[in-house]
């Protein structure tokens, strides 16, 4: 006798709080840090990021976060800025999902996210 093997039944999560609207943390800029939109994937963990500040910046994945955040050109992200590799370079910090990019919109955050060609 042959037995087949069944699939594991993935159940849904039930909410616990039913009608309550769900509470979103979203991680702001701090000190020195700034928003921007990427624009293109360079390779080898290199992106080129257009800045809210204004600057073009060459901005890469540090090790630590490499496996775990995964970017697309148009994502929404937090960068540092180098101290010592002047404007042009910068570390990404973190990756915004699409219902913290309203969050940031409704606080204001992203107001000069309209100036952009193709935005």
């Amino acid at each position: 006798m042959v037995f087949k093997r069944q699939k594991p039944v993935k159940h849904k999560k039930k909410s616990l709080n039913g009608d309550q609207p769900e509470i979103i943390r979203v991680r702001l800029p701090k000190n020195n840090e700034t928003l921007g939109i990427l624009e293109q994937r360079l390779g080898g963990s290199r992106t080129r990021v257009k800045c809210l500040d204004g600057k073009e910046r060459i901005c890469r994945i540090p090790g630590r976060l490499k496996r775990r955040l995964w970017v697309r050109e148009g994502d929404i992200v937090l960068i540092e800025p180098w101290e010592l590799g002047g404007d042009g370079k910068g570390d990404i910090l973190y990756k915004y999902n699409p219902t913290q990019v309203m969050v940031l919109r409704r606080k204001g955050l992203l107001e000069n996210l309209d100036e952009f060609d193709g935005f």
